[in-house]
């Protein structure tokens, strides 16, 4: 049988935390959001990365620059840059579509592409789907993205972001 190590627990008590959290925010089952158009633009200072490989001395923390821009109430573009787990810079443009509500979370994917990775596609771009979580109250927000592992060439985490909106 393989056991998890105590640090390869944490993000999975990370995420079971973060789902208990949601369940127990809200009576609501799930429901469809109605696609209704907004004008919103949110920054950010990059990402906070708990990595399931910790044991591999990755860098957690991301630091970088990034903007969203919320055009409807389930779909918003997203760009920006930050220094990544393999301690190099990377760039990523995307989609999130974020169609289900449970009470005040939104649950979808961004659809993208990113740069800057050292053993996936020699540092160039490559495409990716990864499944999010978002909150957003007033003028602050957090997506919780499940950055899903691929072979040898990028690590798993639950990857944080917080968010400012300036402008809407």
């Amino acid at each position: 049988m393989n056991y998890l190590s105590p640090a390869r627990k944490l993000p999975w008590a990370c995420a079971a935390l973060s789902l208990a959290l949601c369940s127990s925010a809200t009576a609501q089952p799930f429901e469809l959001l109605e696609n209704q158009a907004l004008r919103q633009v949110w920054l950010n200072a990059g990402f906070y990365s708990a990595h399931f490989d910790s044991d591999k001395g990755l860098n957690n923390s991301n630091p970088g620059i990034g903007a969203e821009y919320r055009f409807s109430t389930v779909m918003s573009a997203t760009a920006g840059r930050f220094y990544n787990s393999d301690r190099a810079y990377s760039n990523y443009a995307g989609m999130y579509y974020q169609p289900v509500a449970l009470g005040p979370f939104r649950l979808g994917a961004v659809v993208g592409a990113f740069s800057g990775y050292p053993k996936m596609r020699d540092g160039g771009w490559f495409p990716a789907i990864i499944p999010t979580l978002s909150y957003e109250y007033n003028s602050v927000g957090l997506n919780l993205a499940f950055v899903p592992p691929y072979k040898d060439r990028l690590y798993g985490a639950l990857s944080f972001q917080l968010k400012l909106k300036v402008f809407e």
